[in-house]
C-alpha cells in the first residue's frame, strides 16, 4: 500500500492510500458532494476540516460523480488524486486526508438518490472486505436505502460494525413529492430506524419524533447539532471581490434584504417574493440559489415577479469569505424552510445578519427561540413584519444580532459540534471491540 501524502494540489500517481488501523473507519454516505450547497453537503465539510489532523478517525466520503449537485473537486485546494481501480468508473482522492469516492449515477430522476445511496453502500462495503477493515462504522445521511437496508446490516455486522442514521428531518413531507414517492420515504425510513444502530438527530425535535413514531423499535438516539463558524469574513466592505458583487446587481451595503438556499417548494421562496412584492420597501430581495427552471417558471407566471426591480435572483455563490460577507450587510434574512432539522443556511445567517425573519414552524424556532423574528405563510403576515422592520431602530437591530450570536456561542459551535462527534466515534470504537 502506499502512504498517505500531505496534500499539495498535485496529482499525484498512487493506487491506493494507507490504513490507520489504529482509527476508528468512518463511512459517510448520503452526501453529494463537499462544501456545497446543501445541509449533508455543509455538514461533511465541516466535520472533515475539524478532524482532519485527528490520527484517531479516518473518514471515508461518498460523492456523486455526475449530475446535479455532483463533487466539483477542483473548487477545492489540496487534491491529491488516486485514480480509478481497474474496471472500475469510480474517482478517488485524498482531500485533508480523508479518502473520497466519486460514483458515476444514471440519469433516472428522483430514483438516481436510492440508487446512489446503494451503490456507495455497496462500494463501502467491498472497500472493507478488500482492505481487511474491521469494526468501521457507516453513517448514512437521510433514510433513503430503507428496503434494502437489512441486506447491508447483515453485512455490516460481519464486519464487526455499526449502522448509524441521521434521519434529516420529515422528508417524507416535501412539497416536490408525489403521493407515491411520499409514501415510499415514510417506509423507506421505518426500515432504516429498525436496522440502526443509533439515530443521530440534529434537532431536538426530531430525535422527539423518531421516538414518538418508531416506540416499539426501541431506537436508540442521540442529539448533536449541525454547527456554525463564528467568525467574521475576512472581506472589507471595500474589497474588490465584494463590490464588484454588488456594482453588478446595483446592491449597496446594508441596502439589500437575502434569501439562501436550494430552490425547493418547501423553502417557501413564493411567499416570500409574494410578499416583498406587496410590502412597500424601496429595498432589494437578493436570493442566492441554484436555479430550478421549472420552480421559476412556475413562480414567475403565478406572481411575475420579473417585472418588480427590487426582486434579484444572484445566482449561487460558492466563495465563502464572499458569501459570509454578503450575509453580514443583508438588512434581513428570509429563512422559509419548513422540513427538516437544524439547518445550517439558518446558522450562517444567525452568525452573520443581524435581524432574520423565519417561517414559524418548530424547527425554526428550536433554533432561533428569542433573537429572530418569526412569520406565518398567511397572505399579508410576512408583509406587515417587513414594514415593522424597516422601522427599527440601530439599537433594536443591534439587539437582535448579539441574541442570535449569543445563541449560536451556546449551542452551535462547530467545534462544539466536531468534539461530539469525535466522542461518538470514540464510543462506537469501544462498542465495536467490546471494550
Amino acid at each position: 500500500m502506499g502512504r498517505y501524502f500531505r496534500t499539495t494540489g498535485k496529482s499525484i500517481d498512487q493506487t491506493e492510500p494507507e490504513i490507520r488501523t489504529q482509527a476508528v473507519q468512518v463511512f459517510i454516505i448520503g452526501s453529494k458532494s463537499i462544501g456545497q450547497y446543501g445541509g449533508f453537503e455543509t455538514f461533511v465539510d465541516k466535520l472533515t476540516e475539524y478532524h482532519q489532523k485527528n490520527q484517531g478517525i479516518q473518514y471515508h466520503i461518498a460523492c456523486k460523480a455526475n449530475g446535479t449537485g455532483c463533487m466539483d473537486e477542483t473548487k477545492l485546494h489540496g487534491i491529491v488524486y488516486l485514480g480509478k481501480k481497474d474496471g472500475s468508473s469510480v474517482m478517488e482522492f485524498l482531500y485533508r486526508n480523508i479518502h473520497v469516492f466519486k460514483l458515476k449515477v444514471p440519469d433516472i430522476g428522483s430514483a438516481v438518490a436510492i440508487w446512489y445511496d446503494v451503490a456507495a453502500m455497496q462500494y463501502s462495503i467491498r472497500y472493507c472486505k478488500d482492505h481487511k477493515i474491521v469494526n468501521p462504522v457507516f453513517y448514512v445521511l437521510a433514510s433513503r436505502i430503507g428496503p434494502f437496508i437489512g441486506h447491508f446490516k447483515r453485512q455490516i455486522v460481519k464486519l464487526g460494525g455499526k449502522l448509524y442514521l441521521n434521519p434529516d428531518g420529515n422528508e417524507w413531507k416535501r412539497a416536490k413529492w408525489s403521493v407515491p414517492i411520499k409514501w415510499y420515504w415514510k417506509k423507506s425510513e421505518k426500515w432504516m430506524v429498525k436496522h440502526s444502530d443509533l439515530i443521530v438527530c440534529d434537532s431536538l425535535n426530531v430525535e422527539k419524533y423518531i421516538k414518538n413514531e418508531y416506540i416499539k423499535f426501541t431506537p436508540r438516539t442521540v442529539y448533536i447539532a449541525y454547527g456554525a463558524d463564528m467568525v467574521k469574513s475576512r472581506l472589507s466592505n471595500s474589497d474588490f471581490k465584494y463590490r464588484k458583487w454588488l456594482e453588478s446587481r446595483r446592491l449597496k451595503p446594508g441596502e439589500y434584504y437575502l434569501v439562501v438556499g436550494r430552490f425547493v417548494p418547501e423553502n417557501n421562496f413564493e411567499t416570500i417574493i409574494r410578499e416583498f412584492m406587496k410590502s412597500c420597501s424601496e429595498h432589494k430581495l437578493v436570493i442566492i440559489t441554484d436555479k430550478n427552471q421549472k420552480l421559476f417558471g412556475q413562480l414567475e407566471r403565478k406572481l411575475q415577479f420579473q417585472a418588480d426591480e427590487r426582486i434579484i435572483f444572484a445566482g449561487t455563490v460558492y466563495d465563502k469569505e464572499l458569501l459570509k460577507k454578503i450575509r453580514e450587510n443583508a438588512l434581513g434574512y428570509f429563512h422559509g424552510h419548513e422540513v427538516g432539522g437544524t439547518n445550517p443556511s439558518l446558522l450562517e445567517a444567525l452568525e452573520s445578519t443581524e435581524v432574520n425573519l423565519l417561517l414559524d414552524v418548530r424547527f425554526n424556532r428550536e433554533v432561533g427561540e428569542d433573537a429572530v423574528l418569526y412569520w406565518k405563510k398567511e397572505p399579508g403576515n410576512l408583509k406587515l413584519l417587513i414594514e415593522a422592520v424597516e422601522k427599527m431602530s440601530v439599537g433594536e437591530r443591534h439587539a437582535f444580532g448579539e441574541k442570535a450570536v449569543e445563541r449560536i456561542k451556546k449551542a452551535y459551535r462547530w467545534q462544539f459540534i466536531a468534539d461530539q462527534y469525535e466522542e461518538l466515534w470514540s464510543e462506537s470504537r469501544k462498542s465495536c471491540s467490546g471494550q
